[in-house]
């Protein structure tokens, strides 16, 4: 995987940095596993604006992830790897032998004509999926079940990984791409490795068209707001807006929302850092 960086032709190129797209092998997706992807432009069902900033962006078509890997025990072939409008990491497609085929999330150094499984009794290899009972410990892992056949809820973006630190009666003791170290039940589900497309955080758009073609609009400065449309605004001159905060006012940079009564604080062992 690696980043170029183009020449600067025009002033959109100059510091633009995009994906060498080395890892992709194909640019077509599989028509079978394709879905319509409604835009709502940030607004409800009322056609009111609920949500600022967003809108506009290129059309496009939802690839069917099987995060769930429950087709057990059945070897699969990575027929292609390929890019997902929909997601930073690199998706695979691969092709079951009874001739189903299915997207999962590619992990790094995943490689076309691969076999991959999941399920009990498989080998913990890059992009097989297995329970947290059968992974060695201080294995790298993503794609990481939260509950017993949710699919995998974590460690899915590009580049991140988690870390298989233990297992005492039914949990077993995970480090998280945050730093949080958490408890997790043995029998979910998790795949071998780190995501694919590590060198997604290198991207430089270069220009702030790139964010429109995303679907994301300008957005206000909250200090160059006036009183009356944020905390932050008004003031003489060019004034600093004091303590940052949501237009609610709820401080921002450090200030603490979990709430400290939440079931699942039990299972956190060690807190993310600040």
């Amino acid at each position: 995987m690696s980043v170029r960086k183009l020449k600067p032709i025009t002033p959109g190129q100059r510091f633009r940095v995009v994906n060498g797209f080395d890892a992709i092998t194909t640019d077509k997706p599989e028509k079978s596993l394709l879905a319509p992807l409604k835009k709502s432009g940030g607004r409800n069902k009322q056609g009111k604006m609920t949500m600022r900033y967003k809108g506009g962006g290129h059309k496009r078509r939802y690839r069917v992830i099987d995060f769930k890997r429950d087709k057990q025990g059945i070897p699969a072939e990575v027929k292609s790897i390929q890019y997902d409008p929909n997601r930073s990491a690199f998706i695979a497609l691969v092709e079951y032998t009874d001739g189903e085929k299915r997207y999962v999330i590619a992990q790094n150094g995943l490689e076309v004509g691969q076999k991959l499984i999941s399920g009990p009794g498989s080998a913990p290899e890059i992009g097989n999926a297995l329970p947290l009972t059968e992974i060695p410990l201080g294995t790298i892992i993503s794609c990481i079940e939260l509950r017993p056949g949710q699919g995998a809820v974590m460690a899915r973006s590009a580049g991140t990984f988690a870390q298989l630190m233990a297992r005492e009666g039914k949990f077993a003791t995970i480090k998280l791409p945050s730093g949080e170290t958490r408890l997790i039940l043995i029998n979910c589900m998790a795949a071998i490795g780190a995501v694919s497309n590590s060198d997604h955080q290198l991207i430089v758009s270069g220009k702030a068209g790139r964010s429109r073609w995303l679907g994301r609009r300008p957005r206000t400065r909250p200090v160059a707001m006036n009183p009356v449309d944020h905390p932050m605004g008004g003031g003489e001159g060019r004034a600093s807006g004091g303590h940052p905060r949501s237009r609610k006012g709820i401080p921002a940079k450090g200030f603490r929302t979990r709430s400290r009564t939440k079931d699942s604080n039990r299972y956190i062992v060690e807190r993310r850092k600040k």
